[in-house]
């Protein structure tokens, strides 16, 4: 008996264990199936959400394109418009520089003209200067030349009559010795012939010879007479030329040491005009090269700005991209500071302020609302990566919600030694209770995920 009660305990223990496993069997079979339609229901809902999400953030995208496409026509015509302002301000200044150049221009030439005018006026004035001495030379020349003639033929009628008046007493000397030579001429040439016929006959061959030496003789004092007066009218034309060239020699080193040192003189003022003017073209020069590489310098600098200026731009392009709506219509925000608190900083903040500082901040002030908005992108950005950080305690904490609660549903050895969440005690879980997960109002902004 005792074995047969013990088989049918055996035997129930079997069925119970049997029938408890297809209950759990069921049991989980329709826990799934309600686990199901709650999901799907939850996953059609999301469905929704996401849809209409992002329904709002294609008008939102398009919203901004729409935007940002007024926004690059808006740059577009500020950038044309700043293009004319540049270039009007550079052709003014080449205009500005161009007549500065023509006005230098025009000043060298005058200069030029009048130096050159003056110099041609002294110039004439020392050619006709020279040409009125020199005629004044001839003429003093020609007046000596005529004075010479005169006192020439007045010497030459006084030694015409002084001649005259000596071959007249020659004349009557020579005829009274004539006379008184007759009578002994004769008696010696009587003699005279006796020797001279002895002589005659005793040097015939050498009187021929004599006789033509003789004519030689006769010619050649002739010729000598004839070559003394002219030698002696040389000399004496000789000493008055020399006597007149002394004297123009004296007068023409005269003048011509003071034309040299009149010429000196404007060879003095030529260099110090030539020097002038090459210091006056060299200063040019200089000021020229200066201003060239000033303006390449400046249109390099203007280069890097309109090249800043473009990347800037394409920085706030991409940048408009992530704003909202918001920023959009408010892209400034307003102080939140009260005035005590402006004056509170401002008493903190005090500075001495100098020239260099004043210029400093009078530069940057146009960078006010940049570094507004800059400072708001800023406080957003620590404010998401705060919010950030919340988040993701608060997700791992539902992860694990979830965990404990998938284990609670689930049959295992190593669930079935822990706690199980779904079994209730005194109306209470072994679940903890859930965390506060703050809920989003409508007026907080909705930042896009990226």
């Amino acid at each position: 008996m005792p074995s047969g009660r013990s088989h049918r305990k055996g035997d129930k223990l079997a069925k119970e264990e049997h029938n408890s496993a297809l209950n759990l069997n069921k049991i989980n079979t329709q826990w799934r199936t309600v686990l199901r339609e709650v999901k799907t229901r939850e996953l059609h809902k999301d469905i929704e959400i996401l849809s209409q999400t992002f329904e709002r953030v294609v008008d939102c995208k398009d919203n901004v394109i729409k935007s940002l496409a007024k926004d690059l026509s808006e740059a577009e015509e500020q950038y044309a418009r700043a293009l004319r302002s540049h270039l009007h301000s550079v052709d003014q200044l080449l205009a500005l520089q161009r007549h500065r150049l023509s006005l230098l221009e025009e000043s060298y030439n005058m200069e030029l003209e009048a130096l050159t005018k003056e110099f041609e006026t002294e110039r004439k004035t020392i050619i006709d200067q020279h040409e009125k001495e020199i005629h004044y030379l001839q003429d003093i020349f020609m007046a000596m030349e005529q004075n010479y003639i005169d006192s020439e033929y007045e010497s030459k009628l006084e030694f015409q009559s002084m001649w005259n008046d000596l071959k007249n007493m020659n004349l009557e000397e020579k005829h009274f010795l004539r006379l008184h030579l007759e009578n002994i001429v004769e008696d010696l040439w009587r003699k005279f012939q006796d020797v001279l016929k002895n002589y005659t006959d005793a040097t015939e061959d050498r009187k021929a010879a004599f006789e033509t030496l003789q004519v030689k003789d006769e010619k050649s004092s002739k010729e000598i007479e004839v070559q003394m007066k002219k030698i002696q009218k040389l000399q004496d034309a000789i000493t008055i030329s020399k006597g007149k060239i002394m004297i123009h020699s004296r007068e023409s080193e005269d003048e011509n040491r003071y034309i040299r040192n009149d010429k000196e003189l404007v060879l003095v003022q030529l260099r110090k005009l030539k020097a002038q003017r090459t210091q006056a073209r060299a200063a040019s020069q200089k000021n020229l090269v200066k201003l060239t590489l000033e303006s390449n310098a400046t249109l390099k600098a203007l280069r890097k700005i309109v090249d800043k200026g473009e990347k800037i731009l394409k920085l706030a392009e991409i940048c408009r991209k992530f704003e909202t709506e918001e920023e959009k219509v408010l892209p400034f925000y307003s102080s939140v500071l009260t005035p005590k608190e402006q004056e509170g900083i401002e008493e903190n903040n005090l500075e001495e302020l100098t020239e260099e500082l004043a210029k400093v901040m009078v530069d940057y002030t146009g960078m006010e609302n940049f570094w507004k908005r800059y400072n708001k992108v800023k406080l957003e950005q620590l404010s998401l990566q705060h919010r950030r950080a919340q988040l993701l305690d608060i997700n791992g904490k539902l992860r694990e919600m979830l965990k404990q609660y998938l284990d609670g549903i689930s049959v295992s050895d190593e669930v079935l030694s822990q706690l199980n969440p779904l079994f209730i005690v005194n109306y209470q879980s072994n679940l903890p209770q859930p965390l506060s997960i703050p809920i989003a109002h409508p007026g907080d902004k909705q930042h896009p995920t990226t």
